[in-house]
């Protein structure tokens, strides 16, 4: 088990931010992966085919794209603390990427590669000026997938921190991390447990604790910076869940939440291995509800490998939605350190 401890100076001084690269790196890692939450249904929709196109024709943000989307250990150039609060913005998180020497940025990357749970291919990191080339390419992401969408992600990030706030002012810190994650929780009276893998303990300093929630559907990972402190990344999960469309609260009752994660998660291909890295459940876990779901021929196997059928496909898809008034047309917006771990968790 991992432990983030805090002393009573720092728990004083743990805040919650918002962080555009870690809204980055999520969508990137949602748009790869065919994972959304079921609030981003749409968002995915419109963009899932161009960003499979761009893939083909980038192979710098294909190989990352990969990465991402298959690693216990987020590579540290992409996991930043946010240094401005709720109001922190993209380009201040990007620019720490353009200080970090090409050898430090490949140490990290190798970690990552590592603790792949599939064959990496590495070839795409090449050349010099990393730093650059991965700020470039996180800004061009962010411009064309998250900025056009940030104003509702905002809204729904704002009104988690709320949540998460009122909690911490009622009953204290204990009960405002219940239920961030799977992962993490409240052990006695200084620490939370961050990772149930055995690892050393993290002394979180005297400025304190970021909390950070994101749009993706699941996973937390731990940022750290010498300048910037620690800041724990974790999925928003109050507020994608009372933006979740009837159709899949209808399915959920009907077959159960997990079974419902997985017969998502089968838009793309995977093995009962994938399966259980990628939603952080056991191998038994997911075998039990495997064979219920392919008893319902909601899901097909070849080769060990399974496959939504079409009565699945039917099932998931979602009832047509009314435009949403709220909603930002997309624009060209102009120009404008997590480290490791996640479950995507630290080791």
């Amino acid at each position: 088990m991992t432990l983030l401890r805090l002393n009573s100076l720092a728990l004083s001084r743990s805040r919650f931010a918002l962080s555009p690269l870690a809204e980055t790196v999520g969508a990137i890692i949602s748009l790869r992966r065919g994972q959304p939450d079921p609030w981003l249904y749409a968002w995915y929709r419109r963009h899932q085919l161009p960003f499979n196109r761009r893939l083909e024709q980038d192979p710098f943000l294909s190989g990352l794209a990969d990465l991402l989307s298959a690693t216990k250990w987020l590579p540290d150039v992409v996991v930043l603390p946010p240094s401005g609060g709720m109001n922190t913005a993209l380009a201040d998180e990007l620019d720490p990427m353009l200080t970090m020497t090409d050898r430090e940025i490949c140490a990290g990357l190798e970690v990552a590669i590592e603790h792949c749970w599939i064959d990496h291919d590495p070839s795409w990191i090449r050349g010099r000026d990393l730093g650059t080339r991965f700020a470039a390419v996180l800004q061009s992401v962010w411009n064309e997938y998250v900025a056009p969408d940030w104003p509702r992600r905002r809204r729904a990030l704002e009104q988690e921190v709320i949540y998460r706030a009122g909690l911490l002012a009622a009953y204290g810190w204990p009960r405002a991390l219940d239920g961030m994650s799977s992962r993490s929780k409240w052990i006695g009276a200084d620490s939370i447990k961050f990772s149930g893998q055995s690892g050393a303990d993290v002394h979180v300093g005297d400025e304190g604790l970021q909390f950070v929630p994101v749009t993706l559907r699941g996973g937390t990972w731990l940022c750290e910076s010498v300048t910037r402190g620690y800041a724990l990344v974790y999925p928003a999960r109050r507020a994608a869940t009372e933006s979740t469309p009837d159709a899949r609260l209808a399915v959920e009752q009907l077959i159960g939440r997990g079974r419902t994660r997985i017969l998502e998660a089968l838009a793309r291909p995977a093995s009962v291995t994938d399966l259980a890295e990628t939603l952080d459940l056991s191998l038994g876990t997911v075998g039990r509800h495997l064979r219920i779901l392919r008893n319902a021929n909601l899901i097909t196997a070849h080769k060990m490998i399974y496959h939504q059928t079409p009565r699945a496909n039917a099932l998931l898809e979602p009832p047509p939605t009314r435009p949403d008034p709220s909603a930002v047309p997309p624009t060209r917006p102009g120009p404008s350190v997590v480290k490791k771990p996640s479950a995507f968790t630290r080791p």
